[in-house]
């Protein structure tokens, strides 16, 4: 829990850093309900389902650069790290991969 809230955390950095927090709801349910611009995918979760792509994200980002590695698993180690793709266009949602 206290990984997804940091996560939120900065994800509304992001937003501030971004012009575009001053769109988010106001109301915390609201908020809890996507009641913002952009929105943040997760490997493992339904949007992205596959574990293994964290592989490609780790080429790309380099995880070791900040002491952070992958597990045979994908699992990202220290246990609390966490990746995300993070978009900021009006239209973004949540969705599902079937």
């Amino acid at each position: 829990e206290m990984t997804e809230a940091l996560a939120e955390y900065w994800h509304k950095r992001m937003r501030q850093m971004w012009g575009i927090a001053h769109r988010d709801a106001t109301e915390i349910q609201k908020l809890l309900q996507q009641g913002y611009q952009g929105a943040r995918y997760s490997f493992g979760y339904p949007a992205c389902p596959d574990l293994a792509d964290q592989a490609k994200l780790d080429r790309l980002m380099g995880f070791g650069r900040i002491g952070v590695r992958l597990t045979e698993n994908y699992q990202l180690d220290p246990e609390h790290a966490t990746s995300a793709l993070v978009v900021h266009h009006p239209e973004a949602r949540y969705f599902s991969v079937d």
